[in-house]
C-alpha cells in the first residue's frame, strides 16, 4: 500500500512539472526579443559631439564593476558610446554636450557603487 502511494505521488508530481513547463513555454513565446525593446539612440549633431576620458579607481573586476559602469553610462540620454577598460582603469564616453556634462557623468559612475566605491579622476574632454 505504501509503495502504491509513493508511485501515485511521483506520477502526480511529474504531471505537475510537465504541465507547468508547457505553460511557461507559452509565456516565453510572447516575450519580445531584446533588440526590439531596446531604447533607440538619437543621433547627435556633429557640433555637439564631445568625447571624454577619465580614470575610475575602485573597480575590482572586469565583469561586475567595469561592465556595470559601462552599461550605466551607455544607458544615459545623450550618450552615444561608452567603454570602460578594467585593465587601464579608463573610461571613454562619446556624448552630446548639450545633454550631458562632466559632473553628470562623474555622478553616474560614483552612484553605480555605494557612492564611495568608485572615484573618478583625470577627467579630460
Amino acid at each position: 500500500m505504501k509503495f502504491t502511494k509513493i508511485i501515485a505521488s511521483l506520477a502526480i508530481a511529474g504531471l505537475v512539472f510537465v504541465s507547468c513547463k508547457k505553460e511557461e513555454d507559452k509565456n516565453l513565446a510572447n516575450i519580445k526579443p531584446l533588440e526590439t525593446t531596446a531604447k533607440e539612440k538619437k543621433a547627435i549633431a556633429a557640433e555637439n559631439v564631445q568625447t571624454a576620458s577619465f580614470n575610475i579607481e575602485g573597480m575590482t573586476c572586469a565583469v561586475g564593476c567595469a561592465k556595470t559602469i559601462e552599461k550605466e553610462l551607455s544607458n544615459l540620454d545623450g550618450v552615444q558610446k561608452a567603454t570602460v577598460d578594467f585593465d587601464k582603469k579608463l573610461a571613454t564616453v562619446t556624448f552630446d554636450k548639450t545633454v550631458q556634462n562632466s559632473e553628470s557623468l562623474t555622478r553616474v559612475v560614483q552612484e553605480t557603487g555605494d557612492g564611495k566605491t568608485y572615484k573618478v579622476s583625470n577627467f579630460k574632454s
